[in-house]
């Protein structure tokens, strides 16, 4: 039977979410915590990989197990043996073939930053000494949804099919006490690549690039010109969104 799991995170303390050699990871925590309570080796696949120091709001990976009898009280005990920064917000079962990369219909992440010193935000938001024409980074974030290969934004070496993706909303909100959120929401994301947006809005809206600029650089595939990376700790994968259709009635065994 396949399970989904919906997780949140505090990326701080971990080297993003993907299993790696020496490094600890979100996934080979909760893989570690799933092994231990279904006494066999467990393995989850999730959503899409966050890289070191981002967090999720909204996280899905699933599983697979044959030990019902453990089912009813899995969430609550991995929950228990979870460290603090790790959360099982909910489980649910799902269709045989429901897989949580590639039947997720939309992803949402969402940027914070700040403009004064604050010790409490520090680690979940990017402090950022300039002003900003919010206009300007707007009118340029509009264009993203017009575009479709955003290779420019992607990492190098990044191992793809494809380049295309589509970008359902995009835009810049100012909060009061001068902090603002970048919210973008697209069928899938290139590693790297909400960052790197990010950053080269940012670069709109200082003024070191002009939107004119921004759409040229797309355009000729410049990925040089687009080198300003956002910081990790200010970005947060917010939700991920899935046909109902794919989660069953009876969500634990009887």
């Amino acid at each position: 039977m396949r399970y989904f799991l919906e997780i949140q995170y505090d990326g701080a303390n971990y080297h993003g979410w993907q299993k790696q050699p020496n490094a600890i990871t979100v996934q080979e925590v909760l893989a570690n915590g799933l092994s231990k309570l279904l006494r066999t080796s467990t393995e989850t696949i999730a959503s899409g990989r966050t890289d070191t120091g981002v967090h999720c709001s909204q996280q899905f990976a699933h599983f697979d197990t044959d030990n019902i009898a453990l089912i009813p009280q899995l969430e609550y005990r991995l929950n228990a043996i979870l460290p603090h920064d790790i959360a099982i917000r909910s489980m649910r079962r799902v269709k045989e073939d429901a897989h949580t990369r590639f039947s997720a219909l939309q992803r949402s992440y969402v940027y914070r930053l700040h403009t004064h010193k604050d010790p409490f935000l520090r680690k979940y938001s990017y402090r950022f000494f300039k002003s900003l024409e919010v206009d300007k980074m707007n009118e340029a974030a509009a264009f993203l949804k017009t575009f479709n290969d955003f290779e420019v934004f992607s990492k190098t070496k990044t191992e793809v099919k494809t380049f295309n993706c589509e970008i359902f909303h995009a835009e810049w909100i100012s909060l009061e006490d001068g902090r603002k959120e970048f919210h973008i929401t697209a069928n899938r994301f290139l590693r790297g690549m909400v960052r790197l947006i990010t950053g080269a809005l940012l670069d709109v809206g200082t003024g070191r690039l002009d939107v004119e600029g921004f759409k040229s650089v797309i355009h000729q595939k410049r990925k040089d010109k687009f080198r300003n990376v956002a910081p990790a700790h200010g970005l947060y994968l917010r939700k991920v969104t899935y046909p109902e259709a794919i989660f069953l009635e009876n969500l634990l065994p009887e």
